[in-house]
Formats: structure tokens, C-alpha cells, sequence
């Protein structure tokens, strides 16, 4: 399946080739597919993370609707639960996020989180490759996380994280961990007034001084996506930070991490720490060159370290 076909052929090619990235990621069409993907991102990659039942999936859908009706294209990554039974998404797209199945502009793909940790199912940066090269936006939306699962700052180019009113997110979300990660805090159900407001009163304060790690400061929204109250400054939001990744290159070399740590946790998880190390001794570095693939740089080290 080519990037051409992909374009030619909607929802039900990207659902097709996204199905064989699944089956067999290592396969050489997967490969070549993922290659070619890489080559030509055009989406701006945006990810949606926060406790269990503060509403991520509203708050997506929500944000399809916006970039839909400003003509934007928009792809859908839905991190599900997974079923004990079968191993597959627990929940579903059609239940997580309401969208329009007969839009050709909008997709959504529902991938169970099976035992990965950190919010994100195996092949999630893989079908965000493929959809990156498809549509103008790419919004992925994590299982419920807690202060450890940060995965999806590995991923997303811009990290949303939501806080509800009056359950005490706020205060946890400032310990540690996912603190380091977003970009946008979104303290969802606004319509509930002075509840949500004292949480993103709390937030800001808290974070008046933080930074997302360059140089953006860290904003706070409170937004109802019942109601629709502030999902036009959380676009308006979204973009601003495009901008300011377009600038200085700083989209380039923020992908450019996620790449390198993307193989080296490869790697890790296929060799382990052992393999990490015995590459060090061959004298390959896990370094990647400017511009190289990770899939291409993932398969010439997995080669070494498979030969012993």
C-alpha cells in the first residue's frame, strides 16, 4: 500500500493499511509504507491526556468539530483500554468520540493499550506516522494516565493535558511527572462556573513560572465542550503553538528526539539493557543522523544485535 493509494483510497484504504501495520509491523510493504510516510509529515500531531472520566473523548470530539468546520482534515488516534477477554479495544471509536462516519475529511482508529503502560498502544507512533502524511491534523487520545504515563510527549507535537473541576487534579497534577509534559492545560466542564474556574485559577498559579521545555510558557484554558464555551481559544491555542514550533526550527529538532528515543526504547524493549550495551561495544551509536528515518535506523541496529 502506497501513500498515493492511501490518498486515493479514504477510509477504507488508511483502515485497511493501518490493520496490516498492526498484523505485521516488521513486514517489508509495512516498511516501506512507514519510510515513505516519514518522509512527507504535513499534520500538526496533537495529543490529549488526563485522569480517567475528565473528558478526553468530548473534549476530541469537540476539537474534530472545530477543525472540520475550518476545513481542516483531521485523523483520530484512540488509545483504548483493553478487553481481558479478547485483547482488543475494550471501548471502541464509535463509543469514545462521536464523529461523522460518512465525513471523507475526518478518521478515527481505535487501538487497544493491550499491557503497554504509559497511555499509548505499540503501533501508536507508527499509524501516527501514516496519518501525519494524510491529514492536516492528527489528534491522539490516550488511555487515562496518571503522573508516570507521559508516552505521549514521545509522540504528539503539542501535549494537552485536562484537569476536571473539584476532583483534586489539580493539586496531583503538580507533583511530578506529567507536569513536565504539556504544552496547554485544559480544565474541562466549564459549565460547572466557579468550580472550574478555581481549578484554573489553582493551575496557573502553580505553573506561573513553568516552561514546556522551549521556551513555551505553559497555558491554562477552561473550556466546555458541552456548551462550546472555550474550544475556539483552545484552537486559537493549538495554533499559537504550531507558530511557535514552526519558528527556529524547533519542530524539526523536537521530532528529531522523538525519533532517537522512539529507537532506543525499541531497542530496549526488543534486546534490552544488555543489547543497549553490547551495541555500545560493537561501537554503534544510538545516536540518529540529521535527517535519517528511525524505521531504517531501527531495522540497521536490530540487524547488528541479531547477529550477536
Amino acid at each position: 500500500m502506497t501513500l498515493l493509494a492511501l490518498r486515493e483510497g479514504g477510509k477504507r484504504a488508511l483502515a485497511a493499511a493501518l490493520a496490516g501495520l498492526e498484523r505485521d509491523p516488521e513486514g517489508e510493504q509495512a516498511q516501506a509504507l512507514l519510510d515513505a510516510a516519514w518522509r512527507e509529515p504535513k499534520a500538526h500531531v496533537v495529543g490529549v491526556t488526563g485522569p480517567p472520566g475528565v473528558g478526553k473523548s468530548s473534549l476530541c470530539a469537540a476539537l474534530v468539530a472545530a477543525w472540520r468546520k475550518a476545513g481542516k482534515t483531521v485523523g483520530v488516534i484512540a488509545v483504548d483500554p483493553s478487553s481481558k477477554s479478547s485483547g482488543g479495544a475494550l471501548l471502541g471509536d464509535r463509543v469514545r468520540i462521536v464523529h461523522d462516519s460518512t465525513d471523507e475529511g475526518s478518521f478515527v482508529r481505535s487501538m487497544a493499550a493491550r499491557d503497554r503502560l504509559g497511555g499509548l498502544a505499540d503501533q501508536t507512533l507508527a499509524a501516527m506516522v501514516v496519518m501525519r502524511a494524510l491529514f492536516d491534523r492528527v489528534l491522539i487520545e490516550t488511555v487515562g494516565v496518571g503522573q508516570s504515563e507521559t508516552d505521549v510527549a514521545g509522540v504528539a507535537d503539542t501535549v494537552v493535558f485536562c484537569v476536571q473541576p473539584g476532583s483534586g487534579d489539580s493539586l496531583q497534577f503538580m507533583k511530578a511527572g506529567i507536569v513536565e509534559i504539556p504544552h496547554l492545560i485544559v480544565v474541562t466542564k466549564a459549565d460547572l462556573g466557579a468550580a472550574a474556574e478555581r481549578a484554573r485559577a489553582d493551575v496557573a498559579g502553580a505553573l506561573s513560572l513553568a516552561t514546556a521545555g522551549d521556551e513555551w510558557p505553559v497555558r491554562t484554558l477552561a473550556v466546555s465542550s458541552r456548551s462550546g464555551t472555550g474550544i475556539d481559544a483552545l484552537t486559537t491555542a493549538l495554533e499559537a503553538h504550531r507558530a511557535h514550533l514552526s519558528a527556529d526550527s524547533r519542530l524539526l529538532i523536537a521530532r528529531h528526539r522523538q525519533s532517537e528515543g522512539w529507537v532506543a526504547e525499541s531497542l530496549r524493549e526488543r534486546f534490552g539493557r544488555e543489547g543497549i550495551a553490547s551495541l555500545a561495544r560493537l561501537g554503534f551509536d544510538l545516536a540518529l543522523p540529521a535527517g535519517a528515518q528511525p524505521f531504517l535506523r531501527l531495522r540497521e541496529l536490530g540487524a547488528v544485535l541479531a547477529k550477536g
